[in-house]
C-alpha cells in the first residue's frame, strides 16, 4: 500500500505528471515558448484582475475572462512549489477513498493523483473554468486515467453521485464570495460514517495586494469559521502544511 501511494507522488515530484509536455501540446506551443510564458504568469493573471471585483461577478471572471492565463499561472505554481504540493498529495492519499470529489480542481494535479490510488473508485472533479476542464480531460487521457476521472462544471450536475466518501478543496474557498455556503453544501454531500474533507483557505489579499482574487471581508471570515466549527470536527494529521482534514460532527 505504501508503495502504491508513493508512486504517483514520486511521479509528480519528477515531472508534475508530465505537466510541461501536456500543457505545451494542449496549447500547441513549443517547449521553448512555454518556458518563456511560465515565469511571469502570476503577475500577468493578477494584472488581468479588474481590481475591485464585485462578488456577483466573480463566477463570470473565473469562468470566461481569465482565459489561458489561469493554466499558465497554475502550472508555474505547481512546478515551482512541488515540494509543498507533494505534501498535500501525501495527505490526500491518506484520506481519499471510494467516490472522491475534487472541488475547484484547476489543472488536475490532485484529481490525477487521487485517480491513481487503489482506495479510490472514481474521482469527480468539479471545475468552473471550461478550459481547465478540457485540459484535465487531455491530461487524464494521456496518463491512461480517463476511465477513473470525470470533469464537470457544477456540483449539482446530474452525473455526480449523491454523496462522496472524501473530498478535496484546496485554494478555492478564498475565491468564493460565500465560502460558508460551500461548507454547508459539502456537509450535505459527505458521507457521515467515514467521510473526510481535505480543505484549506487563505482569506488575505496580501500586504501589497498580491492576491487581488481573494475575498477577505472580516464578517465573511467570521461567519466561515463559525460554520466550520458548527459542522465539522478537525482530524489530526502530522504534515506541516496549511491544509486540514475534517469529518462531520
Amino acid at each position: 500500500m505504501a508503495t502504491a501511494v508513493q508512486e504517483p507522488i514520486g511521479a509528480f515530484l519528477d515531472h508534475g505528471f508530465q505537466l510541461r509536455e501536456q500543457l505545451a501540446a494542449f496549447l500547441q506551443l513549443s517547449a521553448a515558448e512555454l518556458e518563456q510564458r511560465l515565469p511571469n504568469s502570476t503577475e500577468a493573471l493578477a494584472a488581468a484582475h479588474p481590481g475591485a471585483l464585485d462578488p456577483s461577478q466573480a463566477e463570470a471572471f473565473y469562468e470566461s475572462e481569465v482565459g489561458d492565463g489561469h493554466l499558465y499561472e497554475l502550472a508555474a505554481w505547481h512546478l515551482g512549489s512541488a515540494d509543498y504540493i507533494a505534501d498535500t498529495l501525501r495527505l490526500q492519499a491518506e484520506i481519499a477513498h471510494g467516490q472522491h470529489l475534487d472541488f475547484g480542481g484547476g489543472i488536475g494535479t490532485h484529481a490525477l493523483a487521487a485517480a491513481q490510488l487503489d482506495a479510490v473508485d472514481h474521482v469527480w472533479m468539479v471545475e468552473l473554468n471550461g478550459r481547465n476542464r478540457h485540459f484535465v480531460d487531455h491530461r487524464a487521457e494521456a496518463l491512461g486515467l480517463s476511465h477513473k476521472l470525470t470533469c464537470l462544471r457544477d456540483l449539482d450536475a446530474a452525473a455526480l453521485p449523491d454523496v462522496f466518501d472524501s473530498l478535496t478543496c484546496l485554494d478555492v474557498l478564498e475565491h468564493l464570495a460565500d465560502p460558508s455556503a460551500q461548507l454547508k453544501a459539502f456537509a450535505q454531500r459527505l458521507t457521515h460514517n467515514d467521510g473526510v474533507a481535505l480543505l484549506n483557505w487563505y482569506f488575505f489579499k496580501g500586504h501589497h495586494n498580491e492576491y487581488p482574487f481573494h475575498f477577505d471581508d472580516p464578517v465573511m471570515v467570521k461567519t466561515f469559521f463559525s460554520t466550520l466549527q458548527d459542522l465539522y470536527l478537525e482530524r489530526f494529521h502530522p504534515h506541516l502544511i496549511t491544509a486540514r482534514t475534517y469529518t462531520l460532527r
